[in-house]
């Protein structure tokens, strides 16, 4: 339920016009500067638009104006509906706006391509579409499906970043849950900057070729110098051959 009445500028007209209310009473209320609604006393400022009863149009009570004109330091509260009470927090698909609507299909195919670990509930959630619509372009059997493109729904305004990063983090705290593995794209996604600051910066060795860079030689070097010196010894008896005389 939103915390200022509609049609805030005809309300403060109508307020200027026709109470004693300061201007700083009725800029509180109707959710304006103080000096706008100072221009609207002066003309300069709403001129031609008609003043709106608050009072007559159920937003404010007669008992909450008296108060203020008599004590200049009161602020007005708007009118309290209880049945609107949790209003904002209904359920169901997000309402999106006809001009965007055609836009949905290109981020519903970015969030299942980017995404696959969110469900057709969060989806729907995030960009007011159906589970339908939503299957078809998972499963390519769209009929619009070789002319759409992904794009980010944020950056078409059908949500909020903070939102999508809510939906991804719940989806990864569930599959986590559920002990499914995730892959290396899933687990870029998911750690975060400052996690990934963190890690090793250099892979460890493997066990099994660990110590390799420090292997020595020494143990085969007597075997070495013992074939050298058999060779040399070899070649000597070779050339050393007996005297024709004897």
């Amino acid at each position: 339920m939103s915390d200022k009445p509609i049609m805030a500028k005809a309300t403060a007209v109508w307020l200027v016009d026709n109470t004693t209310l300061n201007f700083k009473q009725i800029a509180d209320f109707v959710d304006m500067h103080e000096l706008e609604v100072q221009g609207i006393a002066d003309g300069d400022v709403a001129v031609g638009v008609k003043g709106f009863d608050p009072v007559a149009n159920n937003q404010l009570t007669q008992e909450e104006l008296d108060k203020a004109q008599e004590n200049p330091l009161h602020k007005l509260k708007l009118k309290f509906y209880a049945a609107a009470v949790g209003e904002e927090k209904r359920r169901g698909p997000r309402y999106t706006p006809l001009s965007k609507r055609q836009d949905r299909p290109a981020s519903i195919l970015w969030l299942v391509k980017f995404h696959p670990e969110l469900t057709d509930a969060q989806v729907s959630k995030l960009v007011g579409t159906t589970k339908p619509t939503i299957q078809a372009i998972r499963e390519r059997t769209h009929w619009n499906i070789a002319n759409i493109d992904p794009i980010d729904p944020v950056a078409l305004g059908l949500c909020k970043q903070s939102e999508l990063d809510a939906a991804v983090q719940k989806a990864a705290a569930k599959k986590a849950a559920s002990g499914e593995v995730m892959n290396d794209d899933e687990r870029r996604k998911l750690v975060g900057i400052e996690t990934s600051l963190g890690m090793d910066a250099e892979p460890k060795i493997p066990t099994a070729i660990e110590g390799l860079e420090t292997f020595s030689l020494s143990g085969n070097d007597e075997d070495d110098d013992q074939d050298a010196h058999d060779d040399s010894r070899d070649a000597d008896s070779f050339f050393n051959l007996p005297d024709d005389d004897e």
